[in-house]
């Protein structure tokens, strides 16, 4: 069973969401997305300062099985990236919800159509 804490917010594409004390919003797949994928070899994540809309493409996960897009769960600019996963990409499979996240987000606010993590577990389960 994927792990699914529930400090953290989710979409339905299987990226999670932690509202940081700054404002900003930190960005990573979830476990089950990890898992899927399996053994992740390479990730390409946007510049800092990058202006994403909500939706859009914005990072792209490398395995031995197959390449994923994560998408931006909300507009706003690209406030940091986690650098060292492109030498280590292995941490997103290693530590999904800490070390593994992959980006920050200046945004307004959470999106209000993300899932708790009972809501998730169920999106999970379902499929």
């Amino acid at each position: 069973m994927s792990q699914v804490p529930d400090t953290l917010r989710y979409t339905r594409t299987h990226e999670w969401l932690r509202q940081e004390a700054d404002g900003s919003i930190t960005v990573g797949i979830t476990d089950h997305a990890q898992a899927q994928l399996g053994d992740l070899v390479y990730v390409e994540l946007p510049a800092a300062g990058k202006q994403l809309p909500a939706g859009a493409a914005c990072a792209v996960v490398e395995s031995v099985k197959a390449a994923a897009d994560v998408y931006a769960p909300l507009a706003g600019e690209v406030a940091a990236i986690n650098e060292t996963l492109s030498a280590t990409p292995e941490q997103i499979n290693q530590d999904p919800y800490g070390g593994g996240w992959l980006l920050r987000l200046r945004a307004a606010a959470m999106p209000s159509d993300t899932l708790d993590a009972a809501a998730y577990r169920a999106l999970i389960e379902a499929s």
